[in-house]
């Protein structure tokens, strides 16, 4: 399992599967605050790996978790992404889309509508309806893919290899 970040969804994801491991991909600085803040270093199940995902090797996993990655980017930088993980990708392996999702007509929710105008201003991104993320994943190589939603902030889709 590979995610990114300092380390909270890491930690979760040995508690809920302790027979799992989990290799945290990030930037070398954001590789460094996990490690001296966030993961114990006697914890085993959890390790690193510094790079940019769209300029380095994306090392292989059964599951990808990408959480508040793609809203950051445009569609093109997106597929890219999505395309590099499916490659590395094992078979019958995934990738999980952790993103709060517009509604179809993009008449809300206000939390997303909110999301999508702050990204718009700082970034190239923007929140995108599952179908949109659905059709990227599609576009990537992925099937078999599932759509959450949970009702909260961040929704979920997963999509298999």
């Amino acid at each position: 399992m590979t995610v990114g970040c300092a380390g909270g969804l890491a930690q979760e994801c040995i508690s809920l599967y302790p027979k799992s491991t989990v290799t945290i991909y990030d930037l070398p600085k954001v590789v460094q605050v996990a490690k001296e803040r966030f993961v114990p270093p006697e914890e085993r199940r959890i390790t690193f790996h510094e790079g940019d995902f769209f300029k380095d090797p994306i090392p292989e996993a059964d599951l990808y978790i990408l959480a508040r990655i793609l809203h950051a980017w445009a569609d093109d930088k997106c597929m890219q992404l999505l395309t590099k993980i499916y490659k590395a990708c094992k078979p019958g392996g995934g990738v999980l889309l952790v993103e709060t999702f517009l509604n179809e007509d993009k008449t809300g929710p206000l939390e997303a509508q909110l999301f999508s105008l702050m990204v718009l201003v700082q970034a190239e991104g923007k929140e995108r309806t599952p179908t949109e993320h659905s059709k990227l994943l599609a576009a990537a190589g992925f099937r078999e893919i599932q759509v959450k939603k949970t009702g909260k902030l961040y929704d979920a889709i997963l999509g298999r290899k």
